[in-house]
């Protein structure tokens, strides 16, 4: 087998939905991202938005909880073709997107698909693995996209 289809190229995941409520909304908002649209209704209402929405801190935080739940599933199913998947640490992302709104009750979900990876000169073994992410909302409209590089170890 390739190690394409073993990392699943070009496959996309479903890593997982999540309602978003007003109370989590505003408890993420006012520890880490305490903007007015964010915290508090009135002000909300008054907004570009129209109404209370989340952070997208809190809409990207939502995606990494999904995507680290999905880890052991990602290894198990690597080993089924011989040595795991090792995941190393990301080395970080690009063209973070939040296109619309998550609004109080939306339910958004996420997923994870799998482009490209290259080896690494300096580490032999281990490859930069490339993912798009995206999360979309109950009506299919995608509210954030971003690509994401993490090391792996595979052969």
């Amino acid at each position: 087998m390739s190690l394409d289809a073993k990392l699943g190229i070009g496959e996309t995941v479903d890593l997982g939905s999540h309602t978003f409520q007003a109370g989590e909304i505003k408890e993420f908002a006012s520890k880490y991202d305490p903007q007015r649209f964010h915290i508090d209704e009135e002000a909300a209402a008054r907004s570009v938005f129209g109404r209370l929405c989340a952070s997208g801190w809190h809409t990207i935080s939502m995606w990494m909880k999904h995507n680290a739940a999905s880890f052991p599933a990602t290894v198990e199913r690597s080993r089924q073709w011989g040595t795991p998947i090792e995941f190393g640490p990301a080395a970080g992302l690009r063209d973070l997107k939040w296109l619309k709104p998550v609004y109080v009750g939306d339910t958004i979900t996420f997923t994870r698909t799998p482009r490209a990876h290259r080896a690494l000169a300096t580490r032999p073994g281990w490859r930069m693995l490339t993912t798009d992410n995206a999360a979309i909302n109950q009506n299919g409209e995608t509210v954030m996209t971003f690509t994401t590089m993490v090391l792996m170890k595979a052969e």
